[in-house]
């Protein structure tokens, strides 16, 4: 859990207010001026001159000697490097799926992309009349299930391309239809699929269970989790544009956006 420092502690001002300039410098993604660093602080240049001396002294900022512009230096790089890999999805997850289950009374999910394909690791069990029968540890059909079809659309790795083309193999023995068809229908599901940003699955997996599944991404722009949302059919809506599409949607955001998705653009 992460705790927020109350306003009423005590502090340094003087590093509260240098690190208006670190602000200013990582928001804008170049080298700047000194007067419109100051300025985008809301302090004098002089004075916001004595924080970038003491800043390069540590290393978290460099001046270029030719243009005379200020960046982000090696130190700061560093403390960014450290703190991305601090960020694990499944422990900044917890609260996320907490509300969202408390907000769509649907039983809620985050699952990886492990060993053997889309995996289950956290759930949240809304407790309605409709067993979910779904444990940390469930390995996801990547055709048929919600999970699975948000990996096969949004995640890129050659181990899920070798797994998607079994399972097509052993769908297109089972059901005696040509593979090329069964990868055609896959293929169309899987761009109507990308063009939602959402997944979903019609009691394809369980009978009477409907599904959505929505991609999580990193700071590199690389999914690297599902949050999933499963009811049961007639009460549970699968429609594109349905109220639990949009939470769905939105607390994939806030957890992409708190794993550093985005920030880079911003």
């Amino acid at each position: 859990m992460i705790t927020k420092v109350s306003s009423d502690r005590q502090g340094i001002q003087s590093v509260e207010v240098g690190f208006r300039l670190l602000r200013v410098l990582a928001s804008t993604n170049r080298p700047m001026m000194l007067r419109d660093i100051a300025k985008g602080a809301g302090m004098p240049a002089a004075k916001a001159h004595r924080y970038m001396v003491s800043f390069m002294r540590i290393g978290i900022v460099e001046q270029d000697a030719s243009s005379g512009r200020y960046d982000l230096g090696a130190y700061a790089l560093e403390l960014g490097l450290s703190g991305l890999g601090r960020l694990d999805p499944v422990r900044l997850a917890s609260p996320i799926l907490e509300a969202l289950c408390e907000e769509i009374h649907e039983t809620v999910a985050l699952a990886v992309w492990g060993t053997h394909g889309a995996t289950i690791v956290r759930i949240v069990d809304a407790g309605g009349p409709v067993t979910i029968t779904l444990r940390p540890g469930t390995v996801l059909s990547l055709c048929k299930s919600a999970t699975g079809r948000a990996f096969a659309s949004f995640y890129k790795s050659p181990y899920l391309k070798q797994m998607l083309d079994e399972e097509l193999r052993q769908e297109s023995e089972a059901s005696k239809t040509a593979i090329t068809t069964v990868r055609r229908n896959l293929e169309k599901q899987l761009t109507e699929i990308r063009g939602h940003g959402i997944a979903r699955a019609t009691g394809s997996l369980t009978p009477g269970i409907n599904g959505f599944s929505a991609p999580v991404y990193d700071h590199t722009g690389s999914m690297v989790a599902a949050i999933t949302s499963l009811g049961s059919t007639g009460e549970f809506s699968v429609d594109w544009d349905s109220s639990v599409a949009k939470a769905m949607l939105h607390a994939a955001q806030t957890l992409s956006h708190r794993l550093g998705y985005g920030h880079a653009n911003s």
